[in-house]
């Protein structure tokens, strides 16, 4: 969080109250250096700390999450299956974004847009607040070009390749997005490259799309716990990621034209 300026204490308990105060006498708040605050430290106006919830349930993720490429305006990387985008609910410090800042000391970092928790593959992080704008307003128009592959059954009576289109909602509470009649809002074209290998090119971003389309075929992602039916899976239970990875980003960069192209050094389990 950015501060006002002046003494940490005494600001984090007149904006969060006595549990924030607190978090700062105990040592769980930590300034942008890594240090630790004290009752005594007194900040500049703009000066970042770090402040994490307590959540004794968080289970770690081990696996890696690598740097695919880092410059001084953007950082990509692999994300793992599991490890979460940014911080929600009951994930916080096992997240993309809250390992990334610590681990390179880039306390703007921000992810231009979202991977699900369970969806490996290429993630992109903008490095300082003024060049946000710039690269989620280009996810959100439309103007990267990405491609993810997953496996999944097979179907002989379908045929490949075919475009996808229909209404998805993403209901606050829900766990999953449904289908509903009504004026289509995403669409997936998908191609089937033998096996039970698909290659997945959304032309849009709606919450779980690439999962729901594929459900809507008959064709459930494998390991996929939520569609078409939710299955309870352990915290602690990584023994079967959805096999489905987010391998490549291509897009005119938004500040200075270049074409830019990034693809996931990550496999399909079991390929």
């Amino acid at each position: 969080m950015r501060l006002r300026g002046g003494a940490v204490l005494v600001e984090l308990a007149d904006r969060f109250g006595e549990a924030a105060a607190e978090k700062v006498l105990n040592g769980e708040v930590l300034a942008a250096d890594g240090s630790v605050v004290t009752a005594a430290t007194v900040l500049q106006p703009n000066s970042l700390v770090y402040v994490y919830r307590e959540l004794p349930d968080e289970v770690p993720v081990p696996f890696e999450l690598a740097v695919l490429h880092r410059d001084e305006d953007i950082v990509v990387v692999d994300k793992p299956h599991f490890l979460a985008t940014m911080p929600r609910g009951r994930h916080v410090a096992q997240t993309a974004l809250v390992r990334l800042r610590r681990d390179l000391e880039l306390p703007d970092l921000s992810p231009a847009h979202r991977l699900d928790r369970l969806t490996a593959g290429v993630l992109l992080f903008t490095v300082r607040r003024e060049l946000r704008g710039a690269y989620q307003t280009m996810f959100a128009r439309g103007q990267v070009r990405k491609t993810y592959l997953a496996h999944a059954p097979v179907d002989a009576a379908l045929a490949f390749p075919m475009t996808v289109r229909s209404r998805i909602v993403k209901r606050r509470g829900c766990l999953q997005a449904v289908e509903e009649p009504g004026e289509p809002n995403a669409e997936t074209f998908i191609e089937h490259q033998g096996g039970g290998r698909y290659r997945l090119t959304p032309r849009t971003g709606r919450t779980h799309q690439l999962r729901v389309h594929m459900a809507s075929l008959g064709l459930p992602i494998t390991g996929d716990p939520w569609y078409p039916e939710v299955v309870d899976v352990p915290a602690d239970d990584f023994s079967t990621p959805l096999h489905l990875l987010a391998h490549s980003l291509e897009f005119d960069d938004p500040l200075t034209g270049a074409p830019r192209r990034f693809t996931s050094a990550r496999v399909l389990p079991g390929s």
